[in-house]
């Protein structure tokens, strides 16, 4: 009933910038927080950043003062705008929603497909 989509990943080289955009559809009645996580091969799934309904963020050490996400609530997007970027920020980013549905006001979680940010030179 809900569906995350995502876009924006790619090939950039040391110290470039990429955008990721994240889009909710489907049957919302309301967003809490969104976030974006990201997997790099062989490792788990980590946390890269959050944003609450009120546009409170969080972000791992890692990321903090070159990544920066964003929300437009009326849009029920989301954004990570990843500059600086480093080899080690080489994953599949997904995007993250905790959805309140539209249907049943039961809070879900929802997952993206993912997208592919490959950082080299």
């Amino acid at each position: 009933q809900v569906q995350l989509v995502e876009s924006g990943g790619g090939l950039a080289q040391p110290g470039g910038s990429l955008r990721l955009s994240c889009a909710a559809s489907g049957s919302i009645f309301r967003i809490n927080a969104m976030g974006w996580y990201r997997q790099a091969p062989g490792k788990q799934r980590e946390l890269v950043a959050t944003i609450t309904s009120g546009g409170n963020t969080n972000a791992v050490d890692s990321v903090k003062g070159r990544f920066t996400i964003a929300r437009d609530n009326a849009k029920n997007t989301v954004s990570l705008q990843m500059n600086s970027l480093k080899p080690e920020d080489t994953a599949v980013y997904y995007c993250n929603a905790l959805i309140l549905s539209g249907t049943d006001r039961i809070a879900r979680v929802s997952w993206g497909q993912g997208t592919q940010v490959t950082v080299s030179s």
